[in-house]
């Protein structure tokens, strides 16, 4: 960092002659630095008046801020409709490394010594195309799970426990994407409801970890054992081989409206942190009551430097950037690709090889901006999940109950091969992460088993949560004990699962999707910390089964090149790290433009070939019938295969009744709403899977 740089060393810096701290804030006109006393909280054993510099920096040091000191800002100046300066109040500096409790609703930073014993360990480094990621909650994890000790449970160190981690690696993901770790705290409608935000999207400091999520111990002990333990989680991790990506909240803060909490960046600088008409009045785009104004350097300064220190410090692998439109917003307020943030973060040096995940939207006009990020970003992909819901759930609902669906095979196909109608083609179907489900919505299983919202239990009279949710619960709302409804559910599972993890592009799986798990309905928990939204660990017969099935699912994608194809291949070219692909309808015929197109078009055959750099070459078949009928294919003539092995079948729980091996034109049985999974190979003679 450049000595010139008039933003450089913002926080506390420690030296052999004690702390200096840096605070930035342009409008103000007095800061005192405020040292407490180590065991009364509201005594201030020293102030100290700090001066600003021309950039607007204000500096103050002290030999009393060391390690373990607890500490805290007191800025004042000019009223005026944008500004909101309380030097009453103590506020938390905002690159505050540590953070402690003292009231209910006042925090004080803490002087943290950051020195860790990595180890020799290092971040695993896993390729896009290799990248399985996981979506997980801290305590939700390990709270019910019986092979961790009761005092890990639910924290950092519960995450990092050898049960955790060996479940992680047998399922087969790469990487762990972790809901809000930032230091957070709960709005204060839910604080008056007597509820919580378990989700944890309010966040109070860019820098601190979340203490709650620590063991006592570590939290007894203070920041400093909070944020070892957060660290020696990731180490483990990593020497496991599995990343660590951290979900986080920089488009608006726990400060919530005009009149909410004054924590922190408000009482220092609301002129330039937060968006405001001129009148003083939040522009608010994230539809959490504050907006940060990125449009100003200083804000965008703040969170490249906590990515730095993530990324860097803490060693995380990479980050999924909540309602990520926002971080985008020019002085308009207008979205532009080429916002300097964006470009920044994906061209710092220092973010070199972070993954770097948008949530392409937020609540704003023209906040829908999937398929509208630079090149280097990676985004979720809701029109993906949309599609998947539609040809596996709502378009079989409407086959059922009027014979024709909304869509037919070529919307499913193009995002079965990357979504080229939404991502460009040099950013190619990496740029897609595809999901089913996500922490907020149903579960896989309640999107198999309701038709509707059961929210009733987050005291907002069920208006919470979206109604939009293309879900079938196949004739009964809710449980039921119909055999025959039960295993169209588990097939549908099975079936959405298949398609998450056989598609082009960067899968994500929910925590408990794998086997099953249920919210009862709930499809916006995001205030419930009970077993509602924890893992249950005791898991059915049929959740095994399912278990079993991710699994192998899972390893067919590690297997089979074919199906994460770096690049998008271009017709009558060979592109490397592409896969060439070849469709072919219920005769082994290819595929016409008409019946690509066609709403009655529920019989899909494509071969998915690799273009090896970096592996072995690869070819497969997936055949897909998304009728409840069963059908008879004929297995097509493609040049060069010889025979077709089948890898997997959504209509069974296992392979070992069915013949595995088939030659080209031959009829091949689907059963109604399934799909198969074959190796395309030399041919080999007929064969049944072993018994065991």
């Amino acid at each position: 960092m450049s000595s010139t740089d008039p933003l450089r060393n913002l926080g506390v810096r420690l030296t052999s002659a004690g702390g200096e701290l840096r605070v930035w804030a342009e409008h103000a006109d007095a800061m005192d630095l405020c040292l407490f006393d180590e065991i009364d909280p509201n005594w201030i054993i020293k102030s100290v008046p700090m001066t600003q510099d021309v950039h607007g920096v204000w500096s103050g040091k002290s030999r009393t801020l060391s390690p373990g000191r607890r500490y805290g800002i007191r800025v004042s100046g000019p009223a005026s409709p944008k500004n909101s300066f309380h030097p009453e109040k103590t506020l938390i500096e905002p690159y505050s490394r540590g953070l402690v409790r003292v009231g209910a609703g006042l925090w004080q930073s803490s002087v943290v010594d950051d020195h860790f014993d990595w180890n020799g360990s290092e971040k695993p480094g896993i390729a896009l195309d290799h990248t399985v990621v996981y979506e997980a909650h801290v305590r939700g994890i390990s709270r019910l799970n019986p092979l961790v000790p009761p005092a890990l449970r639910g924290t950092y160190a519960g995450l990092a426990h050898e049960s955790t981690i060996a479940y992680l690696k047998d399922l087969g993901v790469t990487a762990v994407e972790l809901l809000p770790v930032q230091a957070f705290v709960s709005e204060q409608r839910l604080i008056k409801q007597g509820l919580i935000n378990y989700w944890g999207y309010n966040t109070l400091n860019f820098f601190a970890p979340h203490a709650d999520y620590a063991t006592q111990a570590a939290q007894s002990a203070g920041p400093e054992a909070v944020l070892r333990e957060f660290k020696g989680m990731v180490k483990l991790l990593h020497e496991a081989g599995l990343e660590v990506i951290l979900d986080v909240v920089y488009n608006h803060t726990a400060e919530e409206g005009r009149n909410g909490p004054v924590t922190s960046l408000r009482g220092i600088d609301n002129a330039a942190y937060y968006r405001q008409d001129e009148s003083g009045a939040y522009i608010d785009v994230t539809g959490c009551g504050n907006t940060v104004n990125f449009s100003h350097d200083v804000p965008r300064r703040l969170v490249l430097d906590s990515l730095r220190y993530w990324a860097n410090d803490v060693q995380i692998d990479g980050f999924r950037f909540d309602l990520a439109a926002t971080l985008g917003r020019d002085a308009g307020v207008v979205y532009d690709p080429e916002h300097p943030l964006l470009t920044q973060i994906r061209d710092d040096p220092e973010l070199a090889g972070v993954k770097l995940i948008a949530e392409p939207w937020d609540v704003g006009q023209g906040g829908w901006q999937t398929g509208n990020f630079p090149t280097g970003w990676t985004e979720w992909n809701d029109r993906y999940r949309d599609r998947m819901r539609d040809f596996w759930l709502s378009d079989m609902k409407s086959l059922r109950l009027t014979g024709s669906a909304s869509s037919g095979i070529g919307r499913f196909a193009t995002r079965v091969a990357g979504s080229s109608n939404t991502f460009s083609e040099r950013r190619g179907p990496l740029a897609s992460l595809n999901f089913i489900t996500a922490h907020d919505g149903f579960t896989l299983a309640d999107l198999t088993a309701y038709d509707t919202k059961h929210n009733l239990g987050n005291g907002e009279s069920n208006r919470d949560g979206t109604d939009n949710n293309s879900s079938y619960n196949h004739g009964v709302e809710g449980p039921t004990r119909d055999v025959a409804i039960l295993a169209t559910r588990r097939k549908a599972m099975r079936n959405l699962l298949g398609t998450l993890l056989l598609s082009a592009g960067i899968p994500m799986l929910t925590a408990g999707d794998e086997f099953g798990r249920s919210q009862r309905g709930n499809n916006n928990a995001y205030c419930q910390d009970s077993e509602l939204t924890w893992l249950n660990w005791d898991f059915d017969d049929w959740q095994q089964d399912l278990h079993r099935v991710t699994r192998r699912l899972l390893q067919l994608r590690r297997e089979n090149p074919a199906l994460r194809p770096v690049h998008f291949g271009r017709f009558g070219e060979t592109t490397p790290s592409a896969s060439q692909l070849d469709w072919y309808n219920i005769a082994g015929e290819a595929l016409t433009e008409d019946a690509w197109n066609s709403p009655t078009e529920r019989t899909l055959q494509y071969i998915a070939a690799s273009t090896p750099e970096h592996e072995a070459f690869n070819r497969i078949l997936l055949v897909v019938n998304a009728r409840e009928q069963d059908e008879t294919v004929t297995l097509p003539a493609h040049e060069g295969v010889d025979a077709y092995t089948l890898l997997w079948d959504s209509s069974h729980d296992d392979l070992r009744d069915s013949v595995i091996e088939h030659a080209p034109g031959t009829a091949l049985f689907v059963s109604g709403a399934s799909m198969q999974l074959m190796r395309a190979h030399g041919a080999i003679a007929p064969r049944r899977p072993p018994l065991a």
